[in-house]
């Protein structure tokens, strides 16, 4: 059997339970009802491409860095790291990205979702400094114009 690598999201005026159901167990990842409020279509596609666009490892090794995705730790060199939430989520999607230049517009996604404000934009910069930091300067690339990468 071929798994699917495409998310899908049902969009339909079909509104039972039985019909939500069976949509879902057919294969579609999440299920919509019309009339619906563009934010939340939007929201929940965001949050399809961000599902499924990331492998499901529980634990990942890069070099000496070492992420349990389970219980959200880090091991560095043999020693635990103290991270935020979103330093951590940051982390995991470069790593689980690793070799892809991922774009600030899709971290921005991951990152804030929550809060769309455009803004928080520059927080990003704040994370990747701590991240550096914590980890050394080598470990993501910035790509110019495009976004950042992990070897």
């Amino acid at each position: 059997r071929q798994e699917k690598q495409t998310p899908v999201l049902m969009l339909t005026a079909r509104d039972g339970i039985e019909d939500r159901v069976k949509g879902l167990d057919l294969g579609a990842d999440d299920y919509i009802v019309k009339p619906f409020i563009r934010d939340e279509l939007l929201a929940r596609v965001r949050a399809l491409i961000r599902r499924g666009g990331v492998k499901s490892e529980r634990q990942i090794c890069c070099g000496d860095l070492m992420i349990d995705t389970t219980k959200q730790l880090v091991t560095y060199k043999g020693a635990l790291e103290e991270l935020s939430t979103r330093e951590f989520k940051l982390l995991e999607l470069l790593i689980r990205k690793r070799g892809e230049v991922v774009t600030r517009e899709y971290i921005f996604d991951y990152l804030f979702y929550e809060e769309g404000d455009e803004a928080l934009s520059n927080m990003l910069d704040v994370y990747i400094y701590k991240l550096r930091r914590k980890f050394g300067k080598d470990l993501i690339k910035t790509k110019r114009g495009a976004g950042y990468i992990v070897h």
